[in-house]
């Protein structure tokens, strides 16, 4: 009997998913809708995405416009942008809000990239256990009298070559991601 991998890379494929998720709302010093991802504005009682209650356009490389469907839901709008963690101060005329990103500053870029690498690691530790727990369940099956030493051989390398390819990916995702900030 083999081990069936199948759960374990689904798993490691949610987790590069997870951090490629997180990078996106990191705000990177150019205007993406992406970083509004997380901010939700109180409509009606309920906690909403700012894209359910407004349309948000890149207007020019370092400015996103945001222009809501109900003029009444401006001022939460705002509300909401200036308690999140974006730091950035929303200029509203009323109608539309407009949120200016700064350059990056060297200094910025340094941080951001150690977050990066912070987050790229906690996704790495996140596949590691994965693997652990499919080492484990090999262990188990062997205990279990469900597999001989060779098949969990084999299956412990099966698994090793599915944590190399997704950490490995981590490591692109992350590279990209840095050189991204760099160019910025």
């Amino acid at each position: 009997m083999k081990l069936d991998t199948k759960e374990f890379e689904e798993k490691m494929n949610k987790t590069v998913e997870s951090y490629k998720s997180e990078l996106t709302v990191m705000r990177a010093g150019r205007a993406t809708p992406d970083v509004l991802n997380r901010i939700r504005v109180d409509y009606y009682g309920v906690p909403t995405p700012i894209t359910g209650v407004a349309s948000v356009s890149v207007t020019d490389a370092r400015t996103l416009t945001i222009s809501p469907w109900d003029s009444q839901i401006t001022r939460a709008i705002e509300k909401a942008i200036l308690t999140s963690d974006l730091g950035i101060n929303p200029q509203n005329d009323g109608k539309v809000i407009r949120l200016s990103f700064p350059p990056l500053t060297e200094e910025r870029r340094r941080e951001m990239t150690k977050q990066i690498a912070k987050m790229g690691e906690g996704a790495k530790v996140a596949i590691r256990n994965i693997r652990r727990d499919a080492n484990d369940k090999t262990k188990q099956l062997k205990k279990d009298g469900e597999m001989t030493e060779d098949e969990v051989k084999q299956s412990d390398k099966l698994v090793q070559d599915l944590t190399d390819k997704y950490i490995k990916i981590v490591d692109q995702v992350t590279e990209l991601k840095d050189k991204e900030i760099m160019e910025i």
